[in-house]
């Protein structure tokens, strides 16, 4: 599962990326607003933890902004301010849950798991391009009636690029959405996956579903 952080509070931003790594997670941490709304937007998470006093942009604005670009992606908001007017528009402008400063981390632990678990009784709609079909929940490609056997890994870098079809991505925003910011290893592994998925997806004969745009990145397009 993968988290994003949002949170400018440097030491407890740190804090809690090493226990939710501890407990499994991937986690990438955005120190302001306007950091926070774009990897909401472009990004692939799991969940959001999202503070609410940030510099750059609060994280209501951050929140309703990401429901409106259609960005479902469960939303916990984290803030020390208290009051119940607070609570109610957090909720109001699309966060999912709202957790008060200082907070035990067990209980944000659990409200992770919790709002996960929520989220996975859900039935998101299938993603498509042309013949090529992703069921989200059973995380199954299809072509036309034709499963498409993918790795967890191949899996994310496909849905990755559908959600932007058509748009052209870089390595660097594929290794920071698919993989994630601590990732050290060689940024070519993008190319290797990438060549994995095209053995997969393309026909004998028939053009590149992923085309390379020379000195920019990768774009996958229709049939």
């Amino acid at each position: 599962m993968k988290l994003l952080l949002v949170d400018d509070d440097a030491t407890l931003a740190q804090a809690l990326r090493r226990g939710l790594t501890a407990e499994g997670f991937a986690v990438e941490v955005a120190v302001d607003g306007t950091e926070g709304l774009w990897r909401g937007r472009e990004g692939s998470y799991d969940l959001i933890l999202l503070d609410i006093m940030l510099p750059g942009m609060h994280g209501y604005r951050i929140c309703a902004e990401l429901r409106r670009a259609g960005v479902r992606t469960p939303i916990l908001m984290l803030t020390a301010k208290d009051g119940d007017l607070d609570e109610a528009e957090a909720l109001d402008t699309g966060a999912d849950d709202y957790l008060r400063k200082p907070f035990s981390f067990p209980v944000l632990v659990a409200r992770v798991h919790a709002l996960l678990r929520r989220a996975s009784l859900g039935d998101p709609a299938p993603l498509l391009v042309g013949d090529l079909r992703l069921d989200l929940r059973a995380r199954r490609a299809l072509r036309g009636n034709e499963p498409i056997p993918l790795t967890a890994r191949e899996f994310e870098l496909l849905t990755y690029l559908v959600r932007r079809a058509g748009r052209t991505v870089s390595k660097q925003e594929i290794l920071a959405g698919v993989w994630d910011d601590a990732f050290e290893g060689d940024p070519n592994v993008v190319e290797v996956y990438v060549a994995r998925l095209r053995r997969k997806l393309d026909r004998p004969g028939g053009p590149r579903r992923i085309e390379t745009v020379r000195g920019m990145g990768y774009r996958l397009t229709g049939p």
